[in-house]
């Protein structure tokens, strides 16, 4: 047994710093290494069976060496990554991170800090970052500003902010008394191409998944405005209270903005809260070539962005913003008896979970503000246009392309598209493009995901990469036409048997 009086000094310091030192300047030599070849590694590689079963092993009683620590993730995770940092990355949609963004992550961590509020330089550092990216978007001064987890996070404070107010305009302290006393229960509107995070949205908040009415789109998948203002009279007909709309800067299926403007004039004449889902596409607004496409986020109610999207902030760090600061407080702050603020010390300042869900918050602020500090808001605006010029690149490469098809719009940086080789039915057509999407994903090559829009299951890939070149597009259509080629007798047909 250890004697009392070691116990009582054990710390996790190491005993002696310098081989812990030593370690972190090798770990940071291979991490950039590791970047540097980022682009001749595979994108993604299955993880064999031996290295699987290293992650079912039980908690570790006692104590291993350091080196040996750092010696096991070399072989069991560097090599397996999700593949988003790589070139050839476009499944889904998120950012490829930056080194200086890790860098910011790392000091984070030493750091230590809650970013919960308190008198300290993070907590000044996190209002600043949120208000800069407040100033991207265009809302006024004095508007409410917090840093969250992600856009899922960013578009439940918003939306909470809407409920919130929406129900005192019925009468209703919905904090005090839920959203069962509401009378006329409340209804938000967004497109059938809005990101599933709304139905979650709703649910948390009470209303039920059919408080959310999704509305048809147009032609170039913006929510249908017509259908819009149908289903706000229809549901004050029906007893119900028309409370917000939901607008798109960039659907995550086609990259779709809806009509800002219009919808803004429409929420102003109805009464309604203007919330705007930009997570994709709100960062338009600083890009110089492209910005018209969001003009009108600026008279938004709320908004939710997403820096680990197109400031390529290191995973996690999302915004959400809300036109009046004050209301945005209201909506959860609370002052309990272990968290008062103080006129000195390290409590002598406004607390920063009084703006969203979280007591307890990552100081996520770091790893965006250094990279701003280091390349400027101008050059992240251009990165986002060349993101679109290369997404307009591919477009034209792939209609120019026997047996490759568009199969919807791309009017910022998501391509739809898919082989056909024609004389095919839907069903073996989306067979023979998923084992496509699969093999190049296997071989390493290319990774792109898959959706269906429209009835009509396609490839998607979303260029939202800042390492991404030209060459890269080429050799992702080349090879989807080979690979279409190879398989195009032989997928169909075992559809059809099956």
């Amino acid at each position: 047994m250890q004697p009392e009086s070691d116990a009582l000094c054990e710390t996790l310091d190491p005993a002696d710093w310098e081989p812990v030192r030593a370690l972190s300047h090798s770990i940071v030599d291979e991490a950039v290494d590791y970047l540097r070849g980022v682009r001749d590694q595979p994108v993604w590689r299955e993880m064999p069976a031996e290295v699987r079963a290293r992650y079912r092993e039980g908690p570790p009683e006692g104590p291993s060496d350091l080196q040996a620590v750092y010696g096991e993730l070399t072989e069991t995770l560097m090599p397996y990554p999700m593949g988003n940092i790589h070139p050839r990355f476009w499944a889904w949609y998120m950012g490829s991170s930056n080194y200086t963004g890790a860098l910011g992550d790392f000091l984070a961590a030493v750091l230590g800090s809650n970013l919960g509020g308190g008198n300290h330089a993070a907590a000044l550092m996190d209002g600043q970052v949120a208000d800069w990216l407040r100033q991207m978007i265009g809302l006024p001064e004095g508007s409410g500003a917090t840093l969250v987890s992600g856009g899922t996070m960013a578009n439940i404070v918003g939306l909470t902010v809407a409920r919130g107010v929406k129900a005192a305009e019925a009468g209703v302290d919905v904090r005090e008394e839920g959203v069962a006393a509401i009378e006329r229960p409340l209804r938000f509107y967004a497109s059938d191409q809005a990101h599933s995070c709304h139905h979650k949205a709703v649910e948390v908040l009470g209303l039920g998944r059919r408080a959310l009415t999704l509305l048809p789109t147009d032609d170039a998948l913006r929510l249908d405005l017509d259908a819009l203002a149908e289903a706000i009279v229809r549901d004050r007909e029906a007893g119900f209270t028309p409370a917000c709309v939901i607008a798109t800067a960039g659907t995550v299926n086609t990259g779709a903005i809806d009509d800002l403007p219009a919808i803004a004039d429409l929420c102003a004449r109805e009464g309604l809260w203007f919330h705007v889902d930009g997570c994709i596409g709100a960062l338009l607004a600083i890009a110089p070539q492209h910005a018209h496409l969001v003009a009108g986020i600026e008279r938004a109610d709320s908004v939710a962005l997403d820096p680990h999207k197109w400031l390529h902030a290191p995973f996690e760090v999302g915004c959400a913003l809300v036109r009046d600061r004050t209301t945005h407080r209201n909506t959860f702050a609370l002052s309990p008896d272990y968290l008062q603020t103080q006129e000195r010390g390290v409590a002598a300042a406004e607390m920063l979970y009084d703006y969203g869900l979280q007591t307890s918050r990552g100081f996520r602020a770091l790893k965006v503000w250094m990279a701003l500090k280091e390349h400027g808001v101008a050059k992240f605006g251009r990165l986002i246009d060349r993101d679109i010029h290369l997404a307009r690149r591919l477009a034209a490469r792939i209609e120019a392309t026997e047996r490759l098809e568009l199969t919807a719009p791309a009017p910022i940086n998501i391509v739809c598209f898919r082989y056909d080789p024609g004389g095919c039915d839907e069903a073996p057509l989306k067979a023979l493009n998923i084992e496509i999407m699969l093999r190049l994903q296997e071989s390493g090559t290319a990774t792109i995901s898959d959706t269906t829009v429209q009835g009509r299951h396609c490839l998607r890939a979303a260029l939202n990469n800042h390492r991404t070149r030209p060459e890269d597009l080429d050799l992702l259509v080349s090879e989807v036409q080979r690979l279409g080629d190879s398989l195009a007798g032989a997928v169909p047909a075992a559809v059809n048997q099956s």
